[in-house]
């Protein structure tokens, strides 16, 4: 943690020399554990979908990924399969008295109509709401092999938003660094991403030296983040597909902790080209630089606002790390955080504007959500050691990374502290977290 201002300088400190690798191999999937769970979550039905004969159904049933999303919301409270008596596929086969006795409020049910080469089709899907006995919706979605995770994904997500009003963030993905072997020799430092519930874990890029603060682009395929490959901290943003790689940022000293405005067209960064940590931004369209704070302290870990108009920022400027702000012409500096003798690593609500971050001190450092129009600031994670905060692009959860004893490991809690879950790997540890934008 950046407990001082040598802590915060070491985090740019130069490494050595080390090969930056494109590799397209999967990792161990994070397991996702349930710790705290919600009274008066929603009882809801996900019926097996009906496959019949189909010759390529998917992996994983479409009912389990569909369940699985709903529960790890804390919202929904899904049915069992094996306590279900009917399996119904469209509306009109739901018998709604059956339902009511097994204290069932919605029903989702579905099935798979093959194209004409067998392969691929559509997934038909339905949503029933049991009191009232109306169809909320009935739609359909093309699906074919390897993309069957996706679809299911996406259906969690109509049901989310059809039932709480706003958008589910199922079909998104996470990036975050794995460590293998560390404090040894054999050290690897491994850039991932993975559906948002840990599954189909890809390695984007591999080395022995450190990778920091992965950040997403808008359209969900570019990622910014800090490397050591040159001898020296770099700035690089590389396209997850094609995995090509652009050095943004390689000036000597610090170069760090990019953040991509909201449009994508600018990136923010902590740079010490001027002589000290500031924040700067880059024109990517241009390569154009400006340099945004101008001052003594370390400006560092800047984040867009909802609106792109102002970044904020961490800044020791008063003696010990807190959240300022900026606007986007180098304006109007105002500190944001005046609770607690320690904020920073500041993350935005897409949707509200609420802002997460690492806050405490005197070694305890938990996740914190601050509502500036309220200026209520609740601690939501109950950790020693908790950082890397990234809300969930439906602004719902927080991810963050915490510890438990030697090992780092992933964690999710809800916006109002109610709900939170572990993301946890067989071996290696897991850091800095980064929740990707709405994949449509």
């Amino acid at each position: 943690m950046y407990s001082n201002v040598k802590s915060f300088l070491n985090l740019f400190t130069t490494a050595s020399l080390a090969v930056l690798l494109l590799v397209g191999s999967a990792r161990a999937q994070l397991q996702i554990e349930i710790v705290d769970g919600v009274e008066g979550a929603l009882p809801i039905a996900v019926v097996p979908f009906d496959f019949g004969g189909a010759e390529m159904p998917p992996e994983t049933p479409i009912h389990e990924v569909i369940a699985a999303d709903l529960q790890r919301s804390g919202l929904f409270d899904p049915l069992s399969v094996d306590d279900m008596i009917d399996r119904p596929t469209r509306p009109p086969e739901v018998k709604l008295g059956t339902w009511r006795l097994l204290k069932v409020d919605y029903v989702a049910m579905g099935r798979w109509i093959p194209g004409s080469d067998g392969i691929s089709g559509e997934i038909e899907y339905h949503l029933v709401a049991v009191h009232s006995g109306r169809t909320l919706f009935s739609r359909a979605i093309a699906a074919g092999p390897g993309v069957f995770r996706l679809r299911a994904h996406q259906i969690a997500d109509a049901i989310y938003e059809e039932l709480t009003g706003a958008p589910g963030a199922f079909a998104s993905r996470i990036a975050y660094v794995q460590v293998i072997g560390a404090g040894t020799d054999a050290e690897q430092f491994e850039l991932i991403v993975a559906d948002s519930d840990g599954h189909n874990p890809q390695t984007i890029v591999r080395h022995s030296e450190p990778i920091m603060s992965p950040a997403w682009g808008p359209d969900g395929r570019r990622l910014a983040y800090v490397s050591f490959a040159t001898g020296r901290s770099n700035v690089v943003i590389q396209d997850i597909y094609t995995g090509q790689r652009d050095i943004i940022a390689d000036g000597r000293g610090i170069n760090g902790a990019p953040a991509f405005s909201p449009d994508g067209e600018l990136l923010a960064m902590s740079l010490s080209r001027s002589g000290n940590s500031e924040i700067w931004v880059r024109t990517l369209a241009t390569g154009r630089m400006e340099q945004l704070t101008e001052h003594y302290a370390i400006d560092t870990e800047p984040a867009w606002s909802r609106d792109g108009r102002s970044i904020f920022f961490t800044s020791d400027r008063a003696g010990r790390p807190q959240i300022y702000s900026v606007r986007r012409n180098g304006t109007n500096i105002e500190r944001v955080t005046f609770e607690g003798e320690y904020n920073s690593r500041v993350s935005v609500d897409p949707y509200s504007g609420l802002l997460a971050m690492v806050h405490g001190g005197q070694a305890n450092f938990r996740i914190a959500v601050l509502d500036r129009e309220s200026e209520r600031l609740r601690v939501l994670s109950p950790g020693r050691m908790d950082e890397s905060p990234s809300f969930a692009p439906n602004g719902r959860m927080v991810l963050y990374a915490s510890r438990e004893g030697e090992r780092g490991v992933l964690a999710a809690v809800s916006v109002d502290g109610n709900f939170r879950q572990r993301l946890v790997l067989s071996d290696g540890d897991v850091r800095e977290p980064a929740w990707s934008p709405l994949i449509q």
